[in-house]
């Protein structure tokens, strides 16, 4: 099949830089992603192309109109550029594959554009077009599937997925990022290979996982996950939430309201200039994750009633422990965590109301996390008592107020003690050690309790504990 696209709709950078491989003898072509974002109406700054020329020879032709050039995927054919602000890659034609039992693909160089095409993941990422005459190649029938929303592969599903098993991942993020459906026929494949995605690396998987929970419907591809398996050998923790019945007993299950609360925590998050930019992962994976610590904690009672003692400590340390497998790094596992650990702590609230001391550790507590775990907790009421919605909407309400009001007087944000190391250490005498640092607590907790106290009237208390317990 072939078209020509208006040039207008091409990044000016690709229409150059096919001149110059033209001028130099050889093929170039924008393919895959770039190329099905035309005809979806995106703008990409991220711009692949395929060529018969070699790395090497890809070198020469860009030598004096890239910006910058990167080698750091030479051996795999890539060839990395920077026009502007523009990021291109120039591929030779290959195939990659996957031996057995091997976490590294092996790479072969082809010479055929078709060829190449034939390779891809799925024919909305099989289509290419030709610089810079701008032929659109599209034989597997791509804009066909486009249109229809329905993901094919080229080839057979289990030719493509043994080629490379990370595609299946690859499905599950696109059934979220481009809101389309699998092909009966590829869900299948997915299935029956699913143990297979364990032979591909952890950052791999951690990428495509993290575009899935980005996307526009993250319910959609995380549910294909736990459906073909692939959840179990990724992250098993959602799939077992399968097995649970809720508290509540208003939802078929937990594995349900935890959809349900990814859906309705990113539903609550804010513009690029408010406090949580969508689309948020650690938000997002939170929702998800929140109540993972129930299949180890559920006790049925002598009542009759389900409990979940602890779940949000339990949940808190497997989320943890799969991000870590999962190679992500210490700063976003602590934000994932800490936010699974204090997504119950505004229940209590809700019942009996909080001092102010209270509320300043609940802000302490949830630090730099206080916007997320605000939406976090709103979105985990999915009951369908309108009464209770409601009741515990205006708790929280009340919740933001208190929190707000104390914010203008005390700086909550900033809590600490009103004397510091320096200062414990010159009015107590002692040198440093493990006394300033048990003085600076007891200091905290007072000022958490009490509010601002003034200078003077911490040293009279901090001089009165150091009497009784030092």
């Amino acid at each position: 099949m072939t078209q020509l696209i208006d040039p207008s709709a091409i990044h000016p950078a690709a229409l150059e830089l096919g001149r110059r491989f033209a001028d130099a003898g050889h093929d170039l072509s924008l393919v895959g992603g770039p190329v099905r974002d035309l005809f979806l109406g995106r703008t990409a700054l991220d711009l692949d192309f395929t060529t018969d020329a070699t790395p090497d020879r890809t070198l020469e032709v860009v030598e004096g109109w890239a910006d910058a050039v990167w080698e750091i995927g030479r051996a795999f054919g890539t060839i990395g550029l920077r026009k502007g602000r523009a990021q291109l890659e120039v591929t030779t034609y290959r195939a990659e594959a996957y031996e057995p039992g091997s976490r590294k693909p092996v790479v072969a160089f082809g010479d055929r554009l078709e060829d190449d095409l034939y390779r891809r993941d799925f024919t909305i990422n099989a289509m290419a077009l030709r610089l810079p005459d701008l032929e659109l190649v599209d034989p597997h029938g791509g804009i066909r599937d486009l249109h229809a929303g329905v993901l094919r592969t080229p080839g057979t599903p289990e030719d493509s997925f043994s080629d490379d098993p990370l595609r299946m991942m690859r499905a599950a993020r696109f059934a979220a990022q481009l809101e389309v459906e699998v092909a009966p026929e590829v869900e299948e494949a997915m299935t029956a290979m699913a143990q297979r995605i364990g032979i591909v690396s952890a950052e791999r998987v951690r990428e495509e996982l993290v575009k899935l929970i980005r996307g526009a419907r993250p319910r959609a591809g995380v549910d294909l996950m736990v459906r073909t398996g692939l959840a179990d050998v990724v992250l098993p923790e959602v799939p077992a939430l399968r097995l649970e019945v809720d508290e509540h007993h208003r939802h078929k299950d937990v594995y349900e309201h935890s959809l349900t609360v990814l859906e309705q925590a990113a539903a609550l998050e804010t513009g690029p200039d408010g406090p949580v930019p969508a689309p948020d992962f650690v938000l997002r994976f939170a929702a998800l994750m929140h109540d993972v610590g129930k299949p180890a904690t559920r006790r049925f009672e002598p009542s009759g009633a389900v409990s979940f003692r602890h779940h949000e400590v339990v949940g808190a340390k497997l989320t943890a422990k799969r991000m870590r497998a999962l190679r992500f790094d210490n700063d976003t596992v602590k934000q994932v965590a800490r936010l699974v650990e204090l997504h119950m702590r505004f229940y209590g609230y809700g019942e009996a109301g909080w001092t102010d001391s209270a509320v300043r550790r609940y802000v302490r507590d949830a630090g730099d996390g206080l916007e997320r775990l605000h939406r976090l907790t709103r979105a985990d009421v999915t009951s369908r008592n309108r009464r209770k919605v409601a009741r515990l909407a205006a708790a929280y309400d009340d919740l933001e107020r208190r929190i707000a009001e104390l914010s203008e007087q005390e700086e909550l944000a900033a809590v600490r003690p009103e004397l510091d190391g320096e200062r414990i250490m010159a009015v107590l005498g002692v040198p440093p050690g493990p006394v300033v640092g048990r003085a600076y607590r007891f200091l905290l907790e007072l000022r958490l309790d009490e509010g601002e106290l003034g200078a003077e009237e911490a040293e009279r208390r901090l001089r009165a504990w150091a009497a009784e317990t030092l």
